[in-house]
């Protein structure tokens, strides 16, 4: 029998593997890539027997593999929160929980998770940083473009239930906050290409360091303008671009109408994306953007 661990390489995929591990140990097989690489059980090879656990892909875009796993007579565990339901409400290794939710841009969820855990102020923009920084890695339009493969960072988090141990002792975690930091200044120093009061538009150039931050800058400017939807796309080297769309954090819709109107778009009604944009879309895009956030 063989244990396969397929997960999506941002924070939430990162750390819900670590909680799962922490709390039922196993070594197991992993597949993972950047976050837009959602289409990963295509390439879990399974026999009769073996366990496959899914963590953070959303089953509709892979459920050709899913029917395929269990016709093989693998069993599977799938734990997909884009369209959740009802959550039953756990404590284990919560504070990687709520490093996780401040990645995955949900700050007041987070802080909500994170009462009775009694943290300093301190210690609560600890675990937003290692979230966040956590979620960064997580974007690229490639393997080559994170500072570390998925499956490494997480065999990096493995050997610590304590995330402020991660924080004070991991090097892994020092090189992400230092790139964060240094991406993060780049990206702020871009003027909008679109600036109205419903929204704002940010064109980011076809660079590593724009790949890395596209995700993340899109979450800090919802963040700093929580009434404004945002937009950023970033220019792919082949051509076209990688959209990051963020609705207004005051009402946390749109974003999924907007991008499911473009072929390899999809995501959540307050954060959604599109894989890739032909440049003749653009204009189609932007036009979009602005009928729906007016």
């Amino acid at each position: 029998m063989n244990l396969i661990d397929v997960f999506n390489g941002d924070a939430d995929g990162l750390c819900a593997l670590h909680q799962l591990r922490l709390a039922d140990p196993a070594d197991s097989a992993l597949i993972t890539g950047p976050k837009r690489d959602i289409s990963l059980l295509k390439r879990a090879q399974v026999r009769s027997g073996d366990r496959v656990t899914v963590l953070d892909i959303a089953l509709s875009k892979n459920r050709d593999a899913l029917d395929r796993i269990l016709a093989a007579g693998a069993s599977v565990r799938y734990f997909d929160h884009h369209q959740p339901g009802d959550i039953p409400v756990q404590g284990r290794h919560l504070p990687w929980a709520v490093a996780a939710a401040f990645g995955d841009n949900l700050a007041e969820a987070a802080r909500r998770a994170a009462a009775p855990l009694n943290l300093s102020v301190e210690q609560l923009a600890q675990l937003q940083s290692l979230g966040e920084c956590l979620n960064y890695n997580g974007y690229g339009e490639t393997l080559d473009d994170l500072f570390y493969d998925p499956a490494e960072l997480y065999r990096q988090m493995r050997p610590f239930a304590d995330p402020f141990a991660f924080i004070a002792e991991s090097a892994a975690y020092r090189t992400l906050k230092a790139g964060y930091q240094e991406d993060m200044a780049r990206a702020v120093a871009v003027d909008a290409t679109d600036a109205r009061a419903a929204g704002r538009i940010f064109m980011l150039p076809a660079e590593k360091w724009a790949r890395r931050i596209s995700g993340v800058f899109g979450n800090q400017l919802a963040v700093e303008s929580p009434a404004q939807a945002h937009a950023v796309l970033t220019a792919k080297s082949g051509g076209g671009h990688v959209v990051s769309v963020r609705a207004p954090l005051v009402t946390k819709s749109g974003a999924d109408e907007l991008c499911s109107q473009f072929d390899t778009g999809g995501g959540r009604k307050g954060a959604a994306g599109i894989n890739h944009l032909p440049d003749a879309d653009v204009g189609r895009f932007i036009a979009r953007f602005f009928e729906i956030y007016q």
